[in-house]
């Protein structure tokens, strides 16, 4: 059986760490790098670093803060935001990437992602998924940093994605996010079954129970969070003993 992943969330506007509630209210959590090296030496599985207000201000990527984050920790990372072409994804990996998210560019041109896939491999290419409730059992997708809804069903988008090449997906429920009430849990389990590859699942984290939740009823292969770490409410060991003493498997 497959360790299940830990994945603090580094959310970065104009060069700071941020956190918010439904992707609104940021506030300032520190400077990217230091988070990055902060949770290299406490032992996180991967970690990942949007560029939140990249795609919705139509700029490039922070190219010069993956570089230093790269060149001073050890733990695979994933980079997203504002991500529109082949050539940027190629200079993210030569700057020190391990895997690419990419979201608003997939609704206008999808098979980025399979050129991506051909040209990196589809381990190097995270599908992002924005969720917002619409109806009973129904999401859609949201894209520029949650700003619009495209009207995509998430479970389709996912499966589409999944088709074309995605080596896994960032699920963010934008109903939970930062609200600290747990994942939505119905999305996050419709998603991992409805697709074969992996299923981050993040947004709304509170407790240790509720990354037990996303990992156990939820069905996803990694757990993601931001506030609970950046603020230091938990470790990333304590959640690596619980989950360990509830019979997860995890690399300690």
């Amino acid at each position: 059986m497959l360790s299940k992943r830990i994945i603090p969330c580094l959310d970065i506007d104009n060069g700071r760490v941020v956190k918010g509630v439904k992707f609104l209210n940021l506030v300032d959590a520190g400077d990217p790098v230091e988070n990055a090296k902060f949770y290299d030496e406490e032992g996180a599985d991967e970690l990942i670093l949007l560029d939140i207000t990249a795609s919705s201000d139509n700029r490039s990527i922070l190219f010069d803060t993956v570089k230093k984050v790269a060149d001073s920790i050890h733990t695979p990372f994933t980079v997203g935001g504002g991500i529109r072409t082949i050539e940027e994804i190629k200079k993210l990996i030569q700057a020190g990437a391990d895997k690419v998210s990419l979201n608003t560019v997939l609704v206008k041109n999808p098979e980025i992602i399979s050129e991506g896939a051909r040209k990196f491999g589809s381990q190097a290419m995270v599908a992002a998924i924005d969720a917002k409730r619409v109806g009973e059992h129904k999401w859609n997708i949201f894209i520029k940093g949650g700003r619009e809804d495209t009207g995509l069903d998430a479970l389709l988008w996912a499966s589409k994605l999944e088709s074309l090449g995605a080596g896994e997906i960032l699920l963010t429920s934008m109903d939970k996010d930062g609200t600290k009430k747990g994942y939505d849990l119905e999305l996050v389990r419709t998603i991992s079954e409805t697709v074969k590859i992996p299923v981050i699942a993040s947004g709304g984290v509170g407790t240790l129970e509720d990354l037990y939740r996303g990992i156990t009823e939820g069905k996803a292969d990694a757990v993601l969070a931001a506030s609970i770490f950046h603020f230091r409410e938990y470790s990333i060991r304590q959640v690596k003993e619980f989950l360990k003493e509830k019979g997860v498997s995890i690399r300690l």
